[in-house]
């Protein structure tokens, strides 16, 4: 049941941006030395026990966890977010840090501006413009007129577009089924379909970067579990700007552990797509508000 401790929820989303950022230097670290498929396999097997163990100490087991009407939205669902960590993961080692973050920044963007075809939600004129804003920070970002424009620089952003459709079907899949059974098919179809590709590319590694493999597997399993402790405790709405520091943990992380550079010109892109998805989430909340005003005026 959510709760309204506002101020952990802050604290616990904080912590949870850290982790991940963690996460995410590890991911790079490892995959610049291994096959990216073999990395994210092992790193999803964990998280498939992760997945099945929360399930069973829920009440009716794994069994309840996995009941869905929705067996193909749920499996799509699985499949993308694989998809998009593999997609990101080669990002971080062909871009860095600093700039695959920056790019994947507008991903709320893009859920916002496909919420209305895809869900058919209203999406105000104030969030277009915050659409527009952000999306000018992203070109801001690439720098598509200036000398050769790097084709990598659209990897973080694909993998925008595929966690974007992830977070639609998500909310989709929301209509008929719990948090839990989505994160358990997420968990478990996800890793069955990474092993269907990623076996193939399996390398034999060294005992220092199994260490790291393992700290890899921790850091996601305990993100994870930290983020649904976060929503339990508080609103969504009042804690999801608060992933945006994500952003801030990763690009320290690149230039102090991986000698990146924040160029000023992503430094101005960032800065504008960060300040147009907090607008746009402040947008939702205020949007969700007056429907809810309007239907307790209408009842």
């Amino acid at each position: 049941m959510t709760g309204n401790n506002t101020r952990l929820g802050i604290w616990l989303m904080v912590a949870t941006t850290i982790v991940f950022a963690l996460q995410d230097g590890i991911s790079r670290h490892l995959a610049a030395e291994y096959n990216v498929l073999m990395v994210v396999m092992i790193r999803y097997w964990f998280f498939a026990a992760f997945v099945i163990a929360i399930a069973s100490r829920q009440a009716g087991g794994v069994r309840a966890a996995a009941k869905t009407e929705q067996p193909v939205i749920q499996g799509l669902r699985a499949v993308l977010l694989v998809t998009e960590i593999c997609i990101m993961v080669a990002g971080f080692v062909l871009l860095g840090l600093v700039e695959s973050h920056a790019v994947f920044t507008c991903y709320p963007l893009l859920i916002a501006a496909l919420s209305g075809p895809v869900l058919g939600e209203r999406v105000g004129w104030r969030r277009w413009v915050a659409i527009g804003v952000g999306f000018v920070g992203v070109i801001i970002i690439l720098q598509p007129g200036f000398g050769v424009f790097q084709v990598e620089a659209l990897v973080p952003l694909l993998a925008a577009f595929l966690f974007a459709l992830y977070g639609l079907l998500t909310r989709y899949a929301a209509r008929k089924d719990s948090a839990e059974t989505s994160f358990f098919w997420t968990g478990t179809v996800g890793a069955l379909a990474i092993t269907g590709v990623g076996i193939w590319g399996w390398e034999p590694m060294t005992p220092g970067d199994w260490a790291w493999m393992i700290a890899l597997c921790i850091t996601g399993a305990g993100g994870h579990f930290l983020l649904i402790k976060c929503y339990e405790v508080a609103e969504a709405s009042s804690v999801q700007p608060f992933a945006y520091l994500q952003l801030v943990w990763g690009a320290m992380l690149g230039v102090s552990v991986f000698g990146e550079e924040i160029r000023m010109n992503v430094a101005i892109g960032a800065a504008l797509v960060v300040g147009a998805g907090i607008f746009t989430l402040w947008r939702a909340q205020v949007a969700a508000a007056l429907e809810a005003r309007a239907r307790r005026t209408g009842s």
